[in-house]
């Protein structure tokens, strides 16, 4: 079995794979401050209670977008399956060029979101990623990561509000019917979620545009489907493109 560990800024999510078969999810907190042998219970306590076996992992595959969590969650992943984590980076996965102006700033998450996508379409596509922040990965059908553009997510965007101003509570992530919010929540809702829409049409539309609209669009993250009216950009909605991609870079250097 393969492990495939994506530590993301709000949840660090751990997927176990048969072959490139999901078969089981773990989701927890990232906090750089919770101590190592915490991490390492709830993976323990997490393979007891789906009953599968820690000594069939024969791979394991970590992306970390958190500096700090990463010697944490290499100390975790060498006591409990041994030596021989994989870590992505930019070199990771020769097939993948990353033609950017400083490759060693991109995020594993996106290298994963890139590398799922091209193995399923082999075209110009950009990933759409709903997570603390929102990312749009461009990748071209001759496997180059072209750019990326990056902006706050919907959470974040809500929090901003929450936190910096007195009077606009923390709502939830409701698609409202209106456009016109009535009252402070439905307003917030609005402005959010129907605000951030448009700006996910108006950014696919110009990313297409450059690409003379040969361009397909992805979405992952777990709030990729939260803004239902978004469905039809996407050919795709996949909240697992990320470990699936981490998956397919564990298997080729496994391999290599």
């Amino acid at each position: 079995m393969l492990l495939a560990v994506d530590v993301g800024n709000t949840d660090t999510v751990f997927g176990l794979y048969e072959s490139d078969d999901c078969v089981s999810v773990l989701r927890i907190r990232t906090l750089s401050t919770e101590s190592p042998s915490n991490y390492e219970s709830q993976i323990r306590l997490h393979f007891m209670e789906t009953g599968l076996w820690m000594g069939d992992v024969s791979t394991v595959v970590l992306g970390s977008v958190v500096p700090d969590m990463t010697p944490i969650l290499q100390k975790v992943l060498l006591s409990l399956f041994g030596e021989g984590t994989i870590l992505v980076g930019p070199t990771i996965f020769p097939e993948l060029n990353i033609a950017i102006d400083h490759p060693h700033e991109i995020g594993a998450d996106l290298i994963a979101n890139s590398v799922a996508a091209m193995n399923r379409y082999n075209r110009n596509c950009v990933i759409v990623d709903f997570g603390t922040a929102l990312t749009f990965t461009t990748v071209s059908a001759q496997r180059e990561i072209l750019g990326v553009a990056i902006l706050p997510g919907l959470k974040t965007a809500v929090k901003a509000l929450f936190t910096n101003t007195a009077q606009l509570p923390e709502v939830p992530l409701e698609l409202p019917q209106s456009a016109i919010g009535k009252n402070t929540v439905h307003a917030i809702q609005s402005g959010i979620l129907l605000g951030y829409e448009g700006l996910v049409k108006s950014l696919l539309s110009r990313i297409k545009e450059e690409l003379q609209g040969d361009c397909i669009a992805i979405a992952t993250g777990g709030l990729s489907s939260i803004i239902e009216t978004l469905q039809d950009e996407f050919v795709e909605i996949d909240p697992r493109l990320t470990l699936d991609g981490l998956r397919l870079i564990g298997e080729r250097v496994s391999k290599a």
